[in-house]
């Protein structure tokens, strides 16, 4: 065990002088009506000396505990960050009733991955970085009504999910050197900028920098073949959801697929004060004892 703050012990000095004095006081109490011999309980007096020195005790414990007591230990163990980049299309197909869905489903989503990065890109004809990777949540919460396709300007009104993979890997690539890396896909239609091996190429490039693609279509039509192929060339997948529960299932399938990761870490110093609040419990707990029934009231 070590401390912290060692040289706060040096005040250890002034608690084990005062037991000291204690120690060899003699305590006498002269009573003006009490003339006589009395025998001499010397047990008696031991016993309420040492209770004398339980505040002087209770000191001392004070006194280690703000030197900061640590002990090597091992903790149980370290959360492994994902870091996961929602992609989400906000052209003007995606009003509605899909934005809604997807907006829930987004939210519920990041409760369940507290200690995850999450960042956040809009996409239509052209890409927006609205929050990049942190790992405060709340942020990405908060910026989901601005993903409202109802609110976008009009040259978001395309989709180009080639570009925008493009543009969610390269932010990845400067923002995650470390980690696991997934990007969540949320769209409803097909893209004008995939085809004729377009996705293979963009699908290359993803796992070459260990980035996994799901993709999970929000629309009515069937999901776009070339998306499910890019997908799973990550590792990943596309999954269909029509509806609120469709969409809790695809989430849900997504956190069994990339679950949070844990690691031993090595041994470091904690703090150790448990045994010192004990001590002091009972310190405490002593002291009563000694106010309440065994105090030195010779009137």
């Amino acid at each position: 065990m070590s401390f912290l703050h060692p040289s706060v012990l040096l005040l250890l000095a002034l608690p084990v002088v005062l037991v000291w004095t204690a120690i060899l006081r003699t305590a006498n109490v002269a009573l003006p009506f009490d003339h006589h011999v009395h025998a001499d309980r010397r047990r008696l007096a031991r016993v309420l000396t040492a209770f004398d020195l339980v505040p002087l005790l209770l000191l001392a414990v004070a006194i280690l505990v703000l030197a900061g007591p640590q002990k090597l230990q091992q903790p149980k163990t370290e959360r492994s960050l994902t870091n996961i980049q929602v992609c989400m299309d906000v052209s003007g197909s995606m009003g509605g009733e899909p934005y809604r869905l997807a907006s829930e489903a987004i939210v519920s989503f990041t409760r369940s991955r507290e200690g995850d990065a999450f960042g956040l890109t809009l996409f239509g004809s052209y890409q927006i970085r609205w929050v990049p990777l942190t790992k405060d949540l709340a942020a990405v919460r908060a910026a989901m009504p601005f993903a409202n396709p109802e609110h976008q300007p009009p040259h978001m009104g395309g989709t180009r999910i080639g570009a925008a993979l493009r543009f969610c890997r390269d932010n990845m690539v400067a923002e995650a050197p470390s980690g696991d890396r997934l990007i969540v896909l949320v769209s409803d239609g097909e893209s004008s900028d995939l085809g004729n091996g377009e996705e293979l190429e963009i699908g290359a490039e993803l796992a070459d920098e260990r980035i996994t693609l799901y993709h999970i279509h929000v629309g009515e039509s069937d999901i776009p073949s070339e998306v499910v192929e890019l997908a799973r060339l990550t590792g990943g997948d596309g999954l269909a959801a029509h509806d609120a529960d469709g969409l809790r299932r695809v989430f849900a399938h997504i956190d069994r697929m990339k679950p949070a990761h844990f690691r031993p870490m090595g041994m470091t110093p904690l703090d150790h004060f448990r045994p010192f609040a004990l001590a002091a419990l009972g310190l405490l707990a002593l002291h009563m004892v000694g106010l309440l029934g065994l105090r030195y009231t010779p009137w």
